[in-house]
């Protein structure tokens, strides 16, 4: 209910029942909403000051217009936290989700001269060539293309990175992750991503580079992974 004798503003009220609808699974995502009109007339409130609810919302990410249709509700993002080395396989499953990989590529090529020296190892040293698509309910969440040096990580098979590539380093081969640095900027899709993560042209990517190392200090990795903007957000704690 809209309460008009209260000091918050009855659009900012109108935005707050519509999020906790969303976030109790009431609203599902790709429902519509009701029309300006409706809204206006159920709650006895201007067609204006609805408008002014929706488009707070749209701009938020929490509906999105379709012209001639309505507004619907918005995927909601995934949240992932900037601390702590966790897989993708491992932050899907730790949301209840369902993991899944598209394998593209798979070959071991030598190392060029800027991969070899990122991976602190020798020009032309056999590594790892591997493109993935990760899926989370079938759906893409983002293009990954890894590069691992081939004589630190012994015995690699398409089946094993189809599956989740750390649990196969730390079970299978009894080598200890130690951590990782990574660089992210925001990007327009190319026309592989476009392709491969099923986005429109020009939509926002969020872009990933992390270099991760064993605990005994080697480089084993090169990651280099494209992000759904629409689908994906990263967040970190910061302490004064």
């Amino acid at each position: 209910m809209i309460d008009k004798q209260s000091p918050i503003p009855i659009y900012h009220q109108l935005e707050e029942q519509i999020k906790k609808k969303i976030e109790s699974g009431e609203y599902s995502p790709g429902d519509s909403i009701p029309s300006e009109r409706e809204y206006a007339e159920e709650l006895g409130i201007s067609r204006m000051t609805v408008r002014q609810a929706i488009t707070n919302l749209v701009n938020e990410q929490y509906l999105h217009r379709i012209k001639g249709k309505g507004t619907f509700i918005a995927e909601q993002k995934l949240e992932q936290k900037l601390t702590g080395l966790t897989s993708f396989t491992e932050d899907m499953l730790a949301r209840g989700m369902t993991p899944s990989n598209k394998l593209i590529h798979f070959e071991i090529i030598p190392a060029k001269e800027s991969l070899a020296k990122e991976l602190d190892i020798r020009e032309h040293s056999p590594i790892y060539e591997i493109t993935r698509v990760r899926l989370a309910e079938n759906v893409p969440m983002a293009l990954e293309k890894t590069y691992i040096s081939a004589n630190l990580i012994k015995g690699l098979t398409e089946k094993i990175v189809q599956a989740s590539l750390y649990q196969y380093i730390e079970e299978e081969l009894d080598l200890k992750i130690g951590k990782a640095s990574q660089v992210i900027e925001a990007s327009l899709a190319n026309k592989e991503e476009i392709e491969l993560l099923d986005i429109d042209k020009h939509s926002p990517i969020l872009l990933m580079k992390r270099i991760t190392h064993l605990e005994d200090g080697n480089p084993f990795e090169i990651v280099k992974s494209s992000y759904r903007a629409d689908r994906y957000k990263f967040m970190i704690d910061l302490e004064r």
